[in-house]
C-alpha cells in the first residue's frame, strides 16, 4: 500500500500528478459526455429511418399504381 505524507504528496504523486490526474480528468470527461452524444445519435437516427421508411412507402404504393 503506498503511503503519502500530506496531501500535497498524494496530488504530486510522485512527480506524476500533473499525468495521473490529467488522464483521470479526461476519461471522466469522455464517460460524461458519451452518454449524450449517444442519446443525440440515436435520436437523430430513428428520425432518419422513419423519414427513409416513409420515402420507401411512398416510392412503393407509386410502383403499385402503375
Amino acid at each position: 500500500m503506498i503511503y503519502w505524507n500530506s496531501f500535497g504528496d498524494f496530488i504530486a504523486m510522485g512527480g506524476y500528478g500533473l499525468y495521473v490526474w490529467g488522464s483521470f480528468g479526461v476519461t471522466a470527461l469522455i464517460m460524461a459526455v458519451e452518454p449524450i452524444l449517444v442519446a443525440r445519435h440515436r435520436k437523430s437516427t430513428i428520425a432518419r429511418l422513419r423519414r427513409q421508411l416513409r420515402a420507401d412507402a411512398r416510392v412503393e404504393n407509386r410502383s403499385t399504381e402503375q
